[in-house]
C-alpha cells in the first residue's frame, strides 16, 4: 500500500493594503496635554519615545514594511515629534 506523504506547511494570505491613519498633530497635542502637568518646556522621554515609535510605525506601514529603513524611520520620526512638541511649546 503506497501513502502519499504530505507536508505541514502553512498556508499565508495577503492582505489587502490600507490607508494608514494619521498621526495628526491634534491627537499629539492630546497625549501631549495629558502627560504633562505643569508648564513644563520639555517632554516625559517615555512619552516622547511612545510617540516616536508610533509615528516610525506608521512610516514603515506606508512603504509596506519592506526592510531596510528602521533607521530612516526613526530619525523623520523623531524629528516630526520634535517639531510638533516645538511648536506647542511655542503656542
Amino acid at each position: 500500500m503506497v501513502t502519499k506523504s504530505v507536508s505541514p506547511s502553512t498556508k499565508t494570505t495577503r492582505r489587502k493594503a490600507t490607508a494608514a491613519p494619521e498621526l495628526t498633530d491634534s491627537a499629539v497635542m492630546a497625549v501631549l496635554e495629558q502627560s504633562s502637568t505643569s508648564a513644563s518646556t520639555s517632554i516625559d522621554p517615555d512619552v516622547r519615545r511612545q510617540l516616536v515609535a508610533t509615528e516610525a510605525y506608521f512610516l514603515a506601514e506606508r512603504r509596506g514594511f519592506a526592510a531596510g529603513h528602521e533607521l530612516e524611520d526613526w530619525v523623520t520620526a523623531e524629528a516630526a515629534v520634535d517639531l510638533r512638541c516645538h511648536k506647542m511649546q511655542v503656542a
